[in-house]
């Protein structure tokens, strides 16, 4: 017996010095980014406590920060999903950029909401990823949305057309890979400019990064109308890689 302890405790080490590491803890915050360096929205409070309580209930963990110095490998890790909500102008310096684009082409997820187009114009991967740019707006006022895809868990509970009242952005730099999911009906509204296919919801695939923008949320009220919640709750689980809310192929307009 005195001869087996020795080996039974040299079996017990190398056992328990050759276990696996156990893996990481899995993604699971939302980081809303609210900093803006032009126009502010009003609305931006709404916003977050909107996407704080779909956050929570995807099994999500919000956080909300106008402090691009989060912008980090360190801060970055254990990130789900980056909601840049109504940002505004140049807003991530050259370091927080090259932070940003890493997490993003390792397979990061970023949600898009209205002003997020009136974004680093001059970055030209941002605006790759989010797949158009801010021209110009008319009025607040009521428009028809006709849904392009009414498979997707974004659009699929919506009524066709979707009539809601909005300010309304017109695009540049409109990327030709966009899987469109709502296309606003220019001849309902005044002031629109991209014509007979005019995309207002979309996701895009860049690389190993998820994508998705919407074009609603300015005013207020946006943050307390039922199907709105419901279209950026898909938005967000798809952003943080839960739900897969593109079907078929990509749309080419």
């Amino acid at each position: 017996m005195q001869n087996t302890l020795p080996a039974l405790a040299l079996f017990l080490f190398v056992a328990c010095s050759s276990a696996p590491t156990p893996p990481p803890p899995l993604a699971n915050e939302v980081l809303i980014f609210t900093k803006t360096a032009g126009y502010r929205h009003n609305s931006i409070p709404d916003g977050i406590a909107c996407v704080e309580a779909l956050a929570r209930e995807a099994g999500l963990v919000p956080r909300a920060t106008e402090d691009a110095a989060v912008f980090n490998a360190t801060d970055l890790e254990g990130v789900a999903a980056i909601v840049f909500l109504s940002t505004t102008g140049d807003i991530l310096d050259e370091t927080q950029q090259v932070a940003f684009e890493t997490y993003m082409k390792a397979g990061g997820g970023y949600l898009g909401i209205h002003a997020a187009a009136d974004t680093e114009y001059e970055w030209p991967y941002y605006a790759n990823l989010v797949g158009a740019q801010f021209d110009s707006h008319p009025k607040i006022q009521l428009a028809k949305l006709n849904v392009i895809d009414a498979t997707s868990a974004a659009t699929a509970f919506l009524p066709n057309p979707w009539e809601r009242t909005d300010e309304w952005y017109n695009y540049k730099n409109l990327s030709d890979s966009l899987h469109v999911l709502l296309e606003l009906d220019e001849s309902s509204y005044e002031g629109g400019t991209n014509g007979d296919h005019h995309p207002a919801a979309w996701t895009h695939r860049l690389g190993a990064a998820r994508a998705f923008y919407t074009a609603g949320g300015h005013t207020k009220a946006s943050y307390q109308e039922p199907l709105f919640r419901k279209h950026l709750s898909a938005a967000l689980r798809f952003a943080a890689g839960k739900e897969l809310v593109e079907t078929g192929t990509p749309e080419s307009h």
